[in-house]
């Protein structure tokens, strides 16, 4: 090649490195630059050379790493290019093209026309799968490394799903246990608290015992022990490793004698037909009035009584009514009341608590609901 064609050498040079450079980065520049190259080659009249190699690289490039469109471009260029140069080169010569009537063209030309129809049509097929073949390369690659993207993020996700189970199994655990010990504490806070409060008026109301008698002093001190033997009892039960308390631990009747046992009057009333309680609500409901009279005693006067009212209208209605020191209780949040409310809240029932002003005393109410079911 003479001085005249280094210039369009160069250049085409320059071009296919940059076409194949680019064949990764930037596909869709890399195919424009090719076929900008084939162009400026067939214009300027340059053989074909090893530079035609970079037409398989770039073909390869776009379908394994172009965009979709790069991707359609590229593999509609295939067949295209094929279909122009017999446009050209055979269709052409019956018809006028704008080629440049240059020697290599003529060469080309003349060397195409010179086969027969078959050959052509079997030199237009080659054509298309000697450039097709690196393209079909380069796209199965392409789907080949999706399909293994997707396997991993199908793992990712599996794993990640695997790793949102366990933590929700973990976080449910924990919310067992913490129930549980909840629940734990609250009945031993019902059970103790009691006791010790029965126990408590028991020990105060033999300070105002005669000292010469000495039955009622020892009957005094039999209550204290008998309370002391059922608080002990009761605990034991709580503590039993059960799932739930379903064992009604005794009845409401039972809870009003032993505060009566303490020296403390309680005025019981009973309204409606008695219904028999399954055993949950029959415990929620012992439960619920053994820390209404805890309250009572612990903080009632015991000048005043107690009273007591069940009403089965329906739903059984516990109201537990006794005048308090002022100040002495507050209907807010608090251990004993937030452990009724819980009790009743998981049967579907409610708690109200109220403090009144009456003739100058203050009166503490506490009221609860309870749904009645058949066992």
């Amino acid at each position: 090649m003479g001085a005249s064609g280094s210039g369009p050498f160069a250049v085409l040079a320059v071009v296919t490195a940059l076409a194949v450079g680019l064949s990764y980065r930037a596909p869709a520049l890399a195919l424009a630059l090719l076929w900008g190259m084939l162009a400026l080659q067939v214009m300027t009249d340059s053989q074909i050379l090893w530079a035609q190699l970079s037409v398989a690289v770039v073909a390869f490039g776009a379908a394994r790493w172009g965009s979709p469109p790069t991707v359609v471009l590229s593999g509609l260029s295939i067949p295209a290019v094929v279909g122009v140069i017999v446009l050209v080169f055979v269709v052409g010569e019956h018809f006028y093209f704008p080629l440049p009537d240059v020697r290599y063209n003529r060469v080309l030309r003349d060397a195409v026309r010179s086969l027969n129809d078959a050959w052509q049509v079997g030199v237009a097929l080659i054509g298309i799968v000697v450039l097709g073949a690196p393209w079909l390369a380069g796209l199965a690659l392409r789907f080949r490394a999706r399909a293994q993207q997707s396997k991993v993020s199908q793992l990712a996700a599996e794993e990640d799903v695997a790793r949102a189970q366990l933590a929700a199994e973990q976080s449910r655990e924990i919310a067992e246990l913490r129930e549980g010990q909840a629940r734990l504490a609250r009945d031993v806070h019902d059970v103790v608290g009691h006791s010790l409060a029965v126990i408590l008026a028991q020990a105060e109301s033999a300070q105002y015992l005669e000292d010469a008698d000495t039955q009622k002093l020892k009957q005094t001190m039999e209550n204290i022990a008998t309370s002391a033997r059922s608080s002990l009892q009761d605990v034991r039960h709580v503590l039993t490793p059960t799932p739930s308390e379903t064992t009604p631990p005794g009845s409401l009747d039972a809870l009003l004698a032993g505060v009566r046992e303490s020296g403390h009057e309680v005025v019981a009333s009973e309204v409606g037909n008695p219904q028999p309680l399954p055993p949950e609500l029959d415990v929620v409901a012992y439960r619920v009035l053994q820390e209404m009279l805890t309250n009572a005693l612990k903080h009632g006067r015991r000048d005043d009584p107690v009273f007591v009212e069940r009403h089965w209208e329906g739903e059984l209605r516990i109201e537990v009514r006794n005048v308090v020191e002022p100040g002495a209780v507050d209907a807010g949040p608090g251990n004993g009341l937030d452990g009724m409310r819980r009790r009743l809240e998981s049967v579907g029932g409610r708690l109200d608590v109220r403090r009144r002003e009456e003739d100058g005393r203050t009166t503490f109410t506490a009221t609860a609901w309870i749904p009645v079911r058949s066992r």
